[in-house]
């Protein structure tokens, strides 16, 4: 039978993580200045890439990082200096200009990888696919990544409104404010890694 215990406890850890309502200024201040098909584009986009990472590491993800021989701490420390790199052109300005590389490559990286499947993420889904017993465990756990990623896309779609209000000299204020949002959470995500690598757990 479907386990709707196991939904409720997968959803709400993604939720933690991913962080919905969080991802909402980093998102708009990433897809600024671009045109509204291009940033619905670019939620889709992100999106799809954040699921489609979860559902590989999910499936085969312990395999694959044992074979590579990388550890979770490393995943962690590379994925928060990733976030820092963007967010510190998100600080200074860098990435006003938009063009068409930047806006596919700001919906792959960093949104949809690793700030929405990032090693938080990817080592949830790994664990909860691992401890799910029977086919009604592996439905609900499956069910609750697909639930939780179309919330993400449904909160970055609609978050476009919010530019709409905020006009020009908000939109210059939410992507310095994202820009320090993301570079706090890149900071935490280091320390995390490396506090890992320390104690040796992971």
């Amino acid at each position: 039978m479907f386990d709707a215990a196991l939904f409720g406890s997968v959803f709400l850890t993604l939720f933690v993580i991913m962080d919905p309502p969080g991802i909402t200024p980093v998102f708009l201040g990433l897809t600024s200045g671009r045109p509204a098909k291009v940033q619905r584009r670019m939620a889709l986009q992100a999106t799809a890439v954040a699921f489609g990472v979860i559902t590989v590491f999910g499936i085969c993800g312990r395999q694959i990082l044992d074979y590579l021989h990388v550890s979770v701490p490393a995943l962690m420390v590379a994925g928060g200096l990733l976030l820092l790199l963007v967010a510190l052109d998100l600080l200074t300005g860098k990435a006003d200009e938009p063009s068409q590389t930047k806006d596919v490559n700001a919906a792959l990286v960093p949104l949809g990888m690793p700030l929405l499947a990032g090693p938080g993420a990817i080592v949830s889904v790994i664990l909860a696919v691992q401890r799910a017993d029977g086919w009604g465990g592996q439905l609900a756990v499956w069910s609750a990544i697909v639930a939780m990623h179309l919330v993400l896309w449904l909160v970055m779609r609609y978050s476009l409104l919010v530019i709409r209000v905020i006009k020009d000299g908000g939109v210059v204020l939410v992507t310095r404010l994202s820009g320090m949002l993301l570079s706090a959470i890149a900071v935490q995500q280091i320390a995390n890694g490396v506090t890992r690598f320390v104690s040796g757990n992971g």
